[in-house]
């Protein structure tokens, strides 16, 4: 954590040990989801049979799905921003090859974590679960897949958790992290500053 008196305390993290966070986050996904959808669906039909369906269309899918996350994470802050879309942004981290959306007005921390969240509620979770219901093997690899994608999301809402509730959120522009625009904490480093005065 930094501190940058014009905007607020930043907050950031790792995306090498993000990538970490998101395979220990998939193992547990495979452990809720993947066990129990083959005591539910192991019949007749072979597992082979279930994920009946062409490899490249698949990673294709993914690789859309990567970009709507990004969409689904810009078209949730949007909503909270009192600029809506014209707040948000989208772009590459080019050395980690990591899309990113990136919201340039700050936000409720009950917005930001919306934001940050809705991709893993949307294109994971919720794929996830239905797809134990309509037995879809490859419905539910398209969901832990982007549970797993949503590491460094849940990550940071993890860390909001954690901050005093009216405080506003700003996205770091270049980073994955923020900063926490907390009033009353610079209103008391203010103070402090005049009292050594």
């Amino acid at each position: 954590m930094e501190e940058n008196k014009e905007i607020g305390r930043k907050v950031s993290i790792d995306i090498v040990k993000a990538n970490g966070v998101a395979v220990i986050i998939m193992i547990v996904a495979i452990v809720v989801f993947l066990f129990p959808f083959f005591l539910i669906w192991s019949g007749p039909q072979s597992m082979s049979e279930r994920f009946s369906i062409s490899w490249g269309w698949f990673l294709l899918a993914v690789f859309v799905g990567i970009i709507v996350h990004e969409l689904i994470h810009g078209l949730t802050w949007s909503f909270y921003a009192k600029r809506g879309w014209r707040s948000i942004s989208f772009g590459v981290m080019w050395k980690l090859l990591t899309p990113y959306c990136h919201c340039s007005e700050p936000l409720p921390i009950r917005g930001y974590m919306a934001g940050a969240l809705m991709p893993f509620i949307v294109m994971g979770l919720i794929p996830a679960i239905v797809a134990l219901f309509i037995g879809s093997l490859p419905l539910l690899t398209w969901g832990i897949i982007f549970i797993a994608t949503a590491a460094g999301d849940l990550w940071m809402a993890w860390l909001l958790t954690k901050e005093r509730p009216d405080c506003m959120v700003l996205d770091h522009p270049s980073e994955a992290g923020y900063y926490i625009i907390d009033e009353k904490e610079m209103e008391e480093s203010a103070n402090d500053v005049l009292k050594e005065k």
